[in-house]
């Protein structure tokens, strides 16, 4: 009998020990992908309630959609070969045999139903091809206001190299006499809020799943243990997600969640737009015009929504209690996203430029690690980087920005969950796209037209020679660089000086003796003849380039000349001139920012390490 009582013991202790191995392996090693800011368009798309096909390729006959050259150059974005870009990624993404893939804000470029649709489609297509899960967050190009509102573009690509205005509605449209091409009119145009998104992206973890283990929203009432799909269905109503704005007078949506979607990993959906309420409203209900744009993110969180810190609490508790492990993403970045050099910045181009004031400020960080974050994936600036926080009361945050697949450098992360501490981040560059260069054609004839009305400001047609989609997105920044960023964020006083100016005349600015600084290049194996061979535009766009990219832009500038550049930086500084001086401080620390391609992270000794390839 006692033989049998042990037996029986026995089997019992080795069945917890066979289920615990088990939620382990399904919590370990664990792969997932994040795509942020894909800004997604869909160039094929047809109008339900427009006679209109678009433009014909005049290679391949095929009928399109797509935004001007001109309109590409001078934005943060690309508009048309990111939708090859995306889809090369899921592509990529699937060979991989990763399922889990998460999408952290700006999945659509301001949420027009043409293209959210477009968008759901290819999910659907990736779903149900690769048995891949999607989960979302919303950014602040997805509902552009909380509710819907009618639009135009006045710079989508039309017959003979013109534009073509698309809009949502007649009224309002001002049209000038230069706009020779009839306006079209179309619903697939207006910029959706919440409800339509929503509604369309339903799937993609805004609402809870009968395959979800767990799925709750800031405004659920019903707790980890007692969960039920059917309560959770009531609870995920659209109108049961708000929170009061104006002194409780009215409410705006929230569609923050955390879902469970394998056992033991709990992904922390924040929706951190905030949308502020004008000075002077209309007093119409659900009014969008009535509310500011959401570009901000968590900095006006902190002072407008602060109802998800209280949450973010609770979740982080639960995960705590229940064991789980929490990646927390969003559409904003919670940490400074300069390589620390913010400060400095906005010394030296002014607190209104390069975007400085979409900074988040030290006490989101903060907030958020001492609520219980400890990994999170932010997108929005376009930039791949990894800033960390460490607070008073020794919780540390990692923020890990994902770059976005419509900018200089092209890629996405993988996360490998190898530990409840340890986890690996990969970034994966798609330099090769097929087709990147299949509107090519229809930017020859807009060239030709701009060309022949003596257009100023006029694109560089070299950028039509570009190899792959890697090169077109770092001629994209070029041309961003020298149609935009120069004359709108640059201090005259450091580009007159600087910017026609070769390395070597740089080197010579400050009349230091000539043979002390050919000696000083002898030690490094240099001379004069290497410094001839860049401009200080160079310098500026490869600053871009280490901004944007950061580890990743090393290959493309080189070794060499980056520590040429750091070199004249440092010559510059020993002037005393204040505007070297910061330019200097400014350069070296976007060279020295933390690991931000490979890199793994412990959670034990909050350290992160880079991995070497």
């Amino acid at each position: 009998m006692q033989v049998f009582k042990n037996l029986v013991l026995f089997s019992f202790f080795f069945a917890l020990i066979g289920c615990k191995t088990e939620q382990n392996l399904q919590s370990e090693n664990v792969q997932m992908a994040f795509l942020a800011d894909i800004h997604f368009q869909d160039i094929y798309a047809e109008f339900e309630d427009a006679n209109y096909q678009g433009i014909k390729n005049p290679i391949s006959g095929e009928f399109v959609n797509i935004r001007t050259m001109q309109s590409q150059l001078k934005s943060t974005r690309i508009f048309n070969e990111n939708y090859f870009a995306f889809t090369t990624a899921l592509d990529d993404i699937s060979k991989k045999g990763i399922k889990i893939v998460v999408l952290p804000g700006d999945f659509s470029d301001d949420g027009q139903p043409i293209h959210v649709k477009g968008l759901r489609r290819i999910l659907d297509r990736y779903s149900k091809k690769y048995g891949m899960s999607f989960f979302a967050t919303t950014g602040n190009h997805d509902p552009v206001k909380p509710f819907s509102k009618e639009a135009v573009k006045k710079d989508f690509l039309g017959k003979g190299g013109k534009e073509q205005i698309i809009a949502s509605s007649e009224r309002n449209l001002k049209i000038s006499e230069e706009e020779q091409l009839k306006p079209i009119i179309t619903s697939g145009i207006k910029n959706w809020g919440y409800k339509g998104v929503l509604n369309e992206m339903s799937n993609f973890g805004f609402y809870p799943k009968q395959d979800y283990l767990y799925w709750e929203t800031p405004f659920s009432n019903y707790t980890y243990k007692a969960y039920d799909f059917k309560k959770a269905s009531k609870d995920a109503a659209l109108e049961k997600r708000v929170y009061p704005i104006q002194d409780n007078t009215s409410f705006l949506p929230d569609a923050s969640y955390v879902v469970e979607p394998i056992e033991g990993v709990w992904l922390l959906a924040i929706d951190a737009n905030v949308y502020v309420p004008n000075e002077k409203t209309s007093g119409l209900v659900n009014n969008p015009d009535d509310f500011s744009g959401a570009s901000m993110g968590y900095n006006n969180v902190l002072s407008h929504k602060n109802h998800l810190v209280d949450w973010v609490k609770k979740v982080s508790n639960k995960a705590i209690k229940y064991g789980k492990i929490l990646i927390a993403f969003s559409h904003y970045p919670m940490v400074d996203f300069n390589d620390d050099a913010s400060s400095e910045m906005k010394l030296f181009f002014g607190s209104d430029k390069m975007q400085l004031h979409r900074v988040p400020n030290e006490n989101v960080a903060k907030t958020f690690a001492d609520a219980g974050i400890q990994i999170h994936f932010g997108g929005h600036m376009h930039i791949n980087d990894t800033g960390v926080r460490t607070t008073e009361k020794g919780n540390t945050l990692f923020n890990i920005q994902t770059p976005s697949l419509a900018a200089y450098t092209p890629a996405y992360k993988i996360l490998t969950i190898r530990s409840d501490s340890e986890f690996e981040v990969e970034t994966v560059v798609i330099d090769s796209v097929y087709s990147f260069n299949k509107l090519f054609p229809l930017y020859k004839q807009e060239y030709k037209y701009l060309e022949e009305t003596d257009k100023l400001g006029i694109w560089n047609k070299d950028i039509l020679k570009a190899k792959n989609y890697g090169a077109f997105t770092e001629w994209h920044l070029k041309e961003l660089t020298r149609l935009r960023f120069i004359p709108k964020d640059w201090p005259k006083t450091f580009t007159e000086t600087i910017l026609k100016s070769s390395g070597k005349d740089l080197l010579l600015m400050e009349q230091e003796n000539v043979e002390k600084i050919n000696k000083q290049l002898e030690q490094k194996k240099w001379n004069f003849n290497d410094f001839e061979s860049w401009t200080g535009f160079d310098m500026i766009f490869d600053f871009y380039r280490l901004r944007n990219a950061d580890e990743l832009a090393i290959v493309d500038i080189g070794l060499k000349r980056l520590e040429q550049y750091q070199f004249v930086c440092h010559k510059l500084s020993k002037s005393g001139n204040e505007i070297f001086v910061l330019w200097q401080s400014i350069f070296e620390k976007t060279v020295n920012g933390k690991p931000s391609n490979h890199f793994k992270i412990n959670l034990k000794t909050n350290s992160i390490e880079p991995i070497n390839p």
